[in-house]
């Protein structure tokens, strides 16, 4: 009988190439293979699982829901939609508009069709920026690799690099309709800009009428810490696209839209069938509710950290550093052998993302446990001695880690041995109550996000 990664290499498309590794269940933050071994999964559906496998609220959730009401296009009202973008208006502390699609491609496709509807057309973008694989959105992606052979793209696209202010001021005139960034580049290598450089691109976007768009597709819904990345900043972007861990594993994007943004899409100027389905909307109320009600803004800074420093501690020469917010973090290589280290640690039981030669991406469920990281800092170095150069056959080169210096994020207090799967209320919760319809996902408070805190 053939294995399931053989089937799929038999009857799937080859764009992925073929996977080394069939999962067939999971729990909380570990997974489990066809042959019965468990792993660690420090990838979380490239931070897609924010509450893990399996989570009761999701189950519950959204077994409710499908049992209910499970879709209704867009022709018709549902309670779970209009419930998350109240809530989600709630965590943002703006009034705005919510655009609900299906991934961050798509969320990022509505942003794209938002500037043009400014009558502008020009867009200014970054090198190294990922916002998705669709025609549209591959032409705000700055990587030329997963662009160039879908060429022409539309336009008016400048790429200017990440993190130079002085490039961005150069690029963006009267003419440009648009900005989006990544508060950190997730798939570029988990690339942090230098302090200040989100508060830039909004006072330079505020001063020639262009919008400012985060895509926060990979850093939002908690996984640095904060609701939104660019809160740490207190800067308030124009618009904001959600998607991964918003539904815990369920497939849902999101445009956030404020102030004039808010007004630009009229009825048929835009639309998806599956857009804001109620059973995905249910997954996302129950991922927020448990988010706040069990204090994980404050437990990822705290196990984010450990984590960091952790590896930071260890002194391996293998590692050139350490850079990231919270548990997004991107582990620097001394050479180009990160796809090595990850099959050397799957060997020991932890999964971890390759995501660029010379970087391991973790971006772990928000509820990995100070245990689950002590047992990968101490199967590190021996993977780390596995992948080196004269164990891989490979030269010794340092000009693969990513355009910027590895830079890390500083939080304060020592992450304490919770000693289970569910980490005790953060202190910074404060209560914002969840919107009184939400029937479809357990009733849980809402922290306020904070405008104060730095990730610098």
């Amino acid at each position: 009988m053939s294995t399931l990664v053989e089937r799929w290499n038999q009857s799937m498309m080859d764009n992925y190439g073929t996977p080394p590794l069939a999962l067939v269940s999971g729990s909380g933050a570990v997974v489990v293979d066809d042959a019965g071994r468990e792993y660690v999964d420090l990838v979380g559906g490239i931070a897609v699982n924010a509450l893990g496998h399996a989570h009761p609220a999701v189950v519950a959730a959204v077994s409710k829901q499908v049992a209910t009401l499970g879709h209704v296009s867009n022709l018709y009202v549902a309670e779970p939609p209009v419930a998350l973008a109240e809530l989600l208006l709630a965590l943002a502390g703006r009034p705005g508009r919510v655009f609900f699609a299906n991934s961050g491609a798509e969320a990022n496709e509505a942003a794209f069709k938002l500037s043009r509807l400014t009558g502008r057309s020009h867009v200014v973008a970054t090198r190294g920026g990922f916002h998705g694989r669709t025609m549209g959105a591959l032409a705000l992606t700055g990587q030329p690799a997963k662009a160039d052979p879908f060429r022409p793209l539309p336009g008016e696209v400048t790429h200017v690099d990440y993190g130079d202010v002085a490039a961005l001021e150069a690029a963006v005139t009267d003419a440009t309709a648009m900005v989006i960034l990544e508060p950190v580049q997730g798939e570029n290598g988990v690339v942090v800009p230098p302090a200040g450089y989100l508060a830039a691109a909004r006072r330079i976007t505020a001063r020639h009428g262009a919008l400012l768009v985060l895509d926060e597709v990979q850093t939002g819904v908690g996984r640095t810490g904060h609701w939104f990345a660019h809160q740490a900043e207190g800067v308030e972007p124009d618009v904001v696209t959600l998607a991964k861990g918003l539904g815990g594993g369920l497939p849902i994007g999101a445009c956030l839209a404020f102030g004039r943004a808010a007004e630009l899409l009229a009825p048929g100027s835009h639309g998806t069938t599956f857009g804001g389905n109620p059973v995905s909307c249910a997954a996302a109320l129950a991922v927020v509710s448990t988010i706040a009600s069990e204090g994980l803004l404050d437990h990822v800074k705290r196990v984010g950290e450990r984590l960091r420093r952790g590896i930071e501690a260890l002194g391996h020469p293998m590692v050139d550093g350490v850079r990231g917010a919270g548990l997004l973090l991107g582990v620097v290589l001394a050479a180009p052998v990160a796809k090595v280290l990850a099959e050397a640690l799957r060997e020991t039981g932890f999964l971890v993302n390759p995501v660029q030669p010379g970087v391991m991406r973790l971006a772990p469920p928000l509820i990995l446990t100070v245990a689950q990281v002590e047992a990968f800092l101490a199967a590190l170095p021996g993977a780390l001695d596995a992948a080196s150069p004269a164990a891989a056959g490979t030269a010794l080169t340092s000009a693969a880690a990513g355009a910027l210096p590895a830079a890390a994020v500083r939080t304060s207090g020592a992450a304490p041995d919770l000693g289970g799967k569910r980490p005790l209320e953060g202190p910074e919760v404060t209560k914002i109550p969840t919107p009184p319809t939400a029937a479809t996902a357990p009733a849980a408070a809402t922290p306020t996000p904070s405008t104060t805190e730095t990730n610098a």
